[in-house]
């Protein structure tokens, strides 16, 4: 218990990002806590927010079994979930029960049933829903499970997408009287013209973070791995460096007008780290954490609080400039 109260104490690692208050700039990727079902416990061992869901409006009960795959060897995860989880209202329902203790994000996702051309009312339906009791809210386009879904990154249907989800955001912070900051969650698998419309996209209808990135359907260098093969996104530490890249993209076109949350292969502080100085500003993890367990949260808090130490700095903000800057250097 001593390490996860040193996590929460950390006075090197408050951050700011989308307007909220974060005790320490790493947090819960979504997919683990699909219901709402743990957010105390996970806020208690030391996440500085947690993101629940994706949640679909109605309650689905996602892919058919085998559809998680363990691959031990590389400390990687493919999975084909396909958005299991029980909906939007009993979601709330657990949520009312647990509270908010940490920050809280709400990752939103369309219905498998639901027609691509209806997409966006399912995302309409679900952001009204969950308004008032998140802290920020993802809009997940880019998991590889639900058919159809990645399309939505496509520019010609992002845009209306984004506009309209723009458009609701207006509505419900008049009648909510408060603003609830939306992020947008990407896959790795873009390229360069797809990375820098998206950017573009995200500026323009006044998002306010991206999350990169989501899982990925290569398999680089997997080819001795028993399991590579299932069909399903590849989480874990393959995903480390192609994550990385895309956020160093994100960062060049995105002219530190949007913030970047880190996604993809971190499992120690050493990684965090890395996806700070290419341009995030806050990480999440979720397959490190599902093969290390709790204490990984400390390591890696301790670990950031350590390197903010060693730069000579007394904020997480301050040492990464300095970072930052000394790598432009050379």
């Amino acid at each position: 218990m001593s390490s996860l109260l040193r996590v929460r104490n950390s006075r090197r690692l408050p951050t700011q990002i989308m307007g909220l208050n974060l005790t320490n700039p790493v947090g819960l990727a979504a997919g683990l806590d699909k219901n709402a079902e743990c957010v105390k416990p996970f806020a208690d061992m030391g996440f500085g927010f947690v993101e629940v869901g994706t949640v679909t409006p109605r309650p689905q009960t996602g892919n058919p079994r085998p559809r998680l795959f363990r691959l031990s060897m590389v400390r990687a995860i493919i999975n084909r979930m396909g958005f299991n989880n029980v909906g939007v209202d009993i979601l709330l329902e657990n949520l009312k029960r647990s509270g908010k203790p940490c920050v809280l994000g709400i990752n939103i996702g369309k219905n498998k049933d639901t027609p691509d051309i209806n997409a966006i009312d399912d995302y309409i339906v679900a952001m009204r829903a969950v308004y008032s009791a998140a802290d920020y809210i993802t809009v997940n386009i880019s998991s590889p499970n639900t058919p159809g879904l990645r399309s939505l990154q496509e520019s010609e249907k992002l845009e209306p997408l984004l506009a309209r989800l723009q458009q609701e955001r207006t509505i419900l912070a008049t009648y909510h009287g408060k603003h609830v900051p939306i992020a947008l969650k990407i896959a790795p698998d873009l390229d360069e013209m797809q990375i820098a419309r998206i950017s573009r996209l995200v500026i323009e209808y006044g998002f306010d973070a991206i999350i990169a990135t989501n899982t990925t359907v290569a398999r680089p260098g997997l080819e001795a791995e028993p399991s590579a093969q299932e069909i399903g996104g590849l989480s874990g530490r393959p995903l480390r460096m192609p994550a990385t890249e895309i956020i160093q993209r994100l960062a060049i076109y995105l002219h530190g007008k949007v913030p970047i949350i880190g996604v993809g292969g971190i499992a120690n502080a050493d990684d965090a780290w890395e996806k700070l100085i290419a341009g995030a500003d806050a990480v999440q993890i979720y397959t490190a954490f599902i093969y290390e367990g709790p204490e990984l949260i400390s390591q890696i808090v301790n670990g950031l609080a350590k390197k903010v130490e060693d730069l000579s700095c007394t904020t997480l903000a301050e040492a990464l400039e300095k970072a930052r800057r000394n790598i432009r250097k050379y």
